[in-house]
Formats: structure tokens, sequence, C-alpha cells
């Protein structure tokens, strides 16, 4: 039957297209009830579509009515973005922090592990350097910290943590 013949369906299809002309452009809060009604429309492979972008729809929203309480917050949320694996929202969390007030010492430490577990090595070490000179307890903490395993032998993180064996 095709959507001409079912007026049921051409409404369904109707909403699902008018959804992603929403999603296109990126107006989630437009999109998200066009999409709900896609769902409850019961059409299993429109569903399953429109199921994928309300996802996206979601998530877009949850970012952008993002508020905290202060900094430690957003930090823990960057942190808890780091630990599911969501690289790209804990940079954009850590880079506001950082924009807000940049001599937050431990945004600059958490920055440096989302540098080092992302492979970007020489910007883990400068972020490093700058969170230590923030706060040198942050030297005795990355001494101790797992996520900097990838930098455990290059010697300029040796350096930078041990600074009194440089000297030697």
């Amino acid at each position: 039957m095709k959507p001409s013949q079912d007026p049921r369906l051409a409404q369904v299809v109707k909403d699902y297209e008018q959804a992603l002309k929403a999603l296109q452009s990126q107006k989630f809060d437009r999109a998200k009830p066009l999409l709900e009604k896609v769902i409850a429309a019961g059409n299993k492979e429109l569903s399953d579509r429109a199921t994928l972008h309300l996802n996206i729809c979601n998530q877009q929203l949850a970012k952008s009515s993002q508020k905290f309480g202060n900094a430690a917050e957003q930090y823990d949320y960057a942190v808890s973005l780091m630990n599911m694996g969501d690289y790209v929202g804990a940079r954009e969390q850590l880079d506001r922090l950082l924009k807000n007030d940049p001599k937050l010492d431990y945004a600059w430490y958490g920055f440096s592990v989302l540098e080092c577990l992302t492979g970007h090595y020489l910007e883990a070490l400068q972020r490093l350097t700058e969170a230590i000179r923030l706060n040198p307890a942050n030297r005795f903490q990355a001494r101790n910290d797992s996520d900097f395993q990838n930098l455990a032998d290059d010697p300029r993180f040796t350096e930078l943590l041990y600074p009194e064996g440089a000297a030697l």
C-alpha cells in the first residue's frame, strides 16, 4: 500500500520528513515531538529510523541545557564524558571551563588526561606543565595516574614529574 492510499501512513511520512528538515536545521526542539509521533504511529521501518534520530535530538538538547552550579560540577561532568568515551563532549566542557577561568589547575590536569587518552602527547605534556605550574600537587597525582600510561616512557614526562632526577 502506497502512502497516498493510507492517510495515516501519509501523515507519518510527512511528520518524518518535517522532523528530518528540522534536524538538518538543528532545530532539535521542533524535531523531537515529530519524531515521537512517528515512533508512536508504529510503522516498524520509520520507527527504527525515528528512534535513531530521536536519540540524536535528545543528546543535542541535553548538551544545550547543561547548567552547572559551579566549575567543579562542570569538571565532574567532563570527566564522566571522558569515562564514557565522549572525548569531543569532554573537550567542549574543558574548553569552556578554561575560557571562564584559565587558573583552574584541575581543568588543565583533566585536559592533559584527555589529550593523552586521545594520542595528543605533546599537548598532554603542555597542559600537564600548566596544571603543575598552577598547583605543584598535580605532579604527585600524575605520578600515580594510570591515564598517563602512554607517556610513561617519554623522557619529557619523566622530567616533568621527577624534576629532582633531571638535575642529577
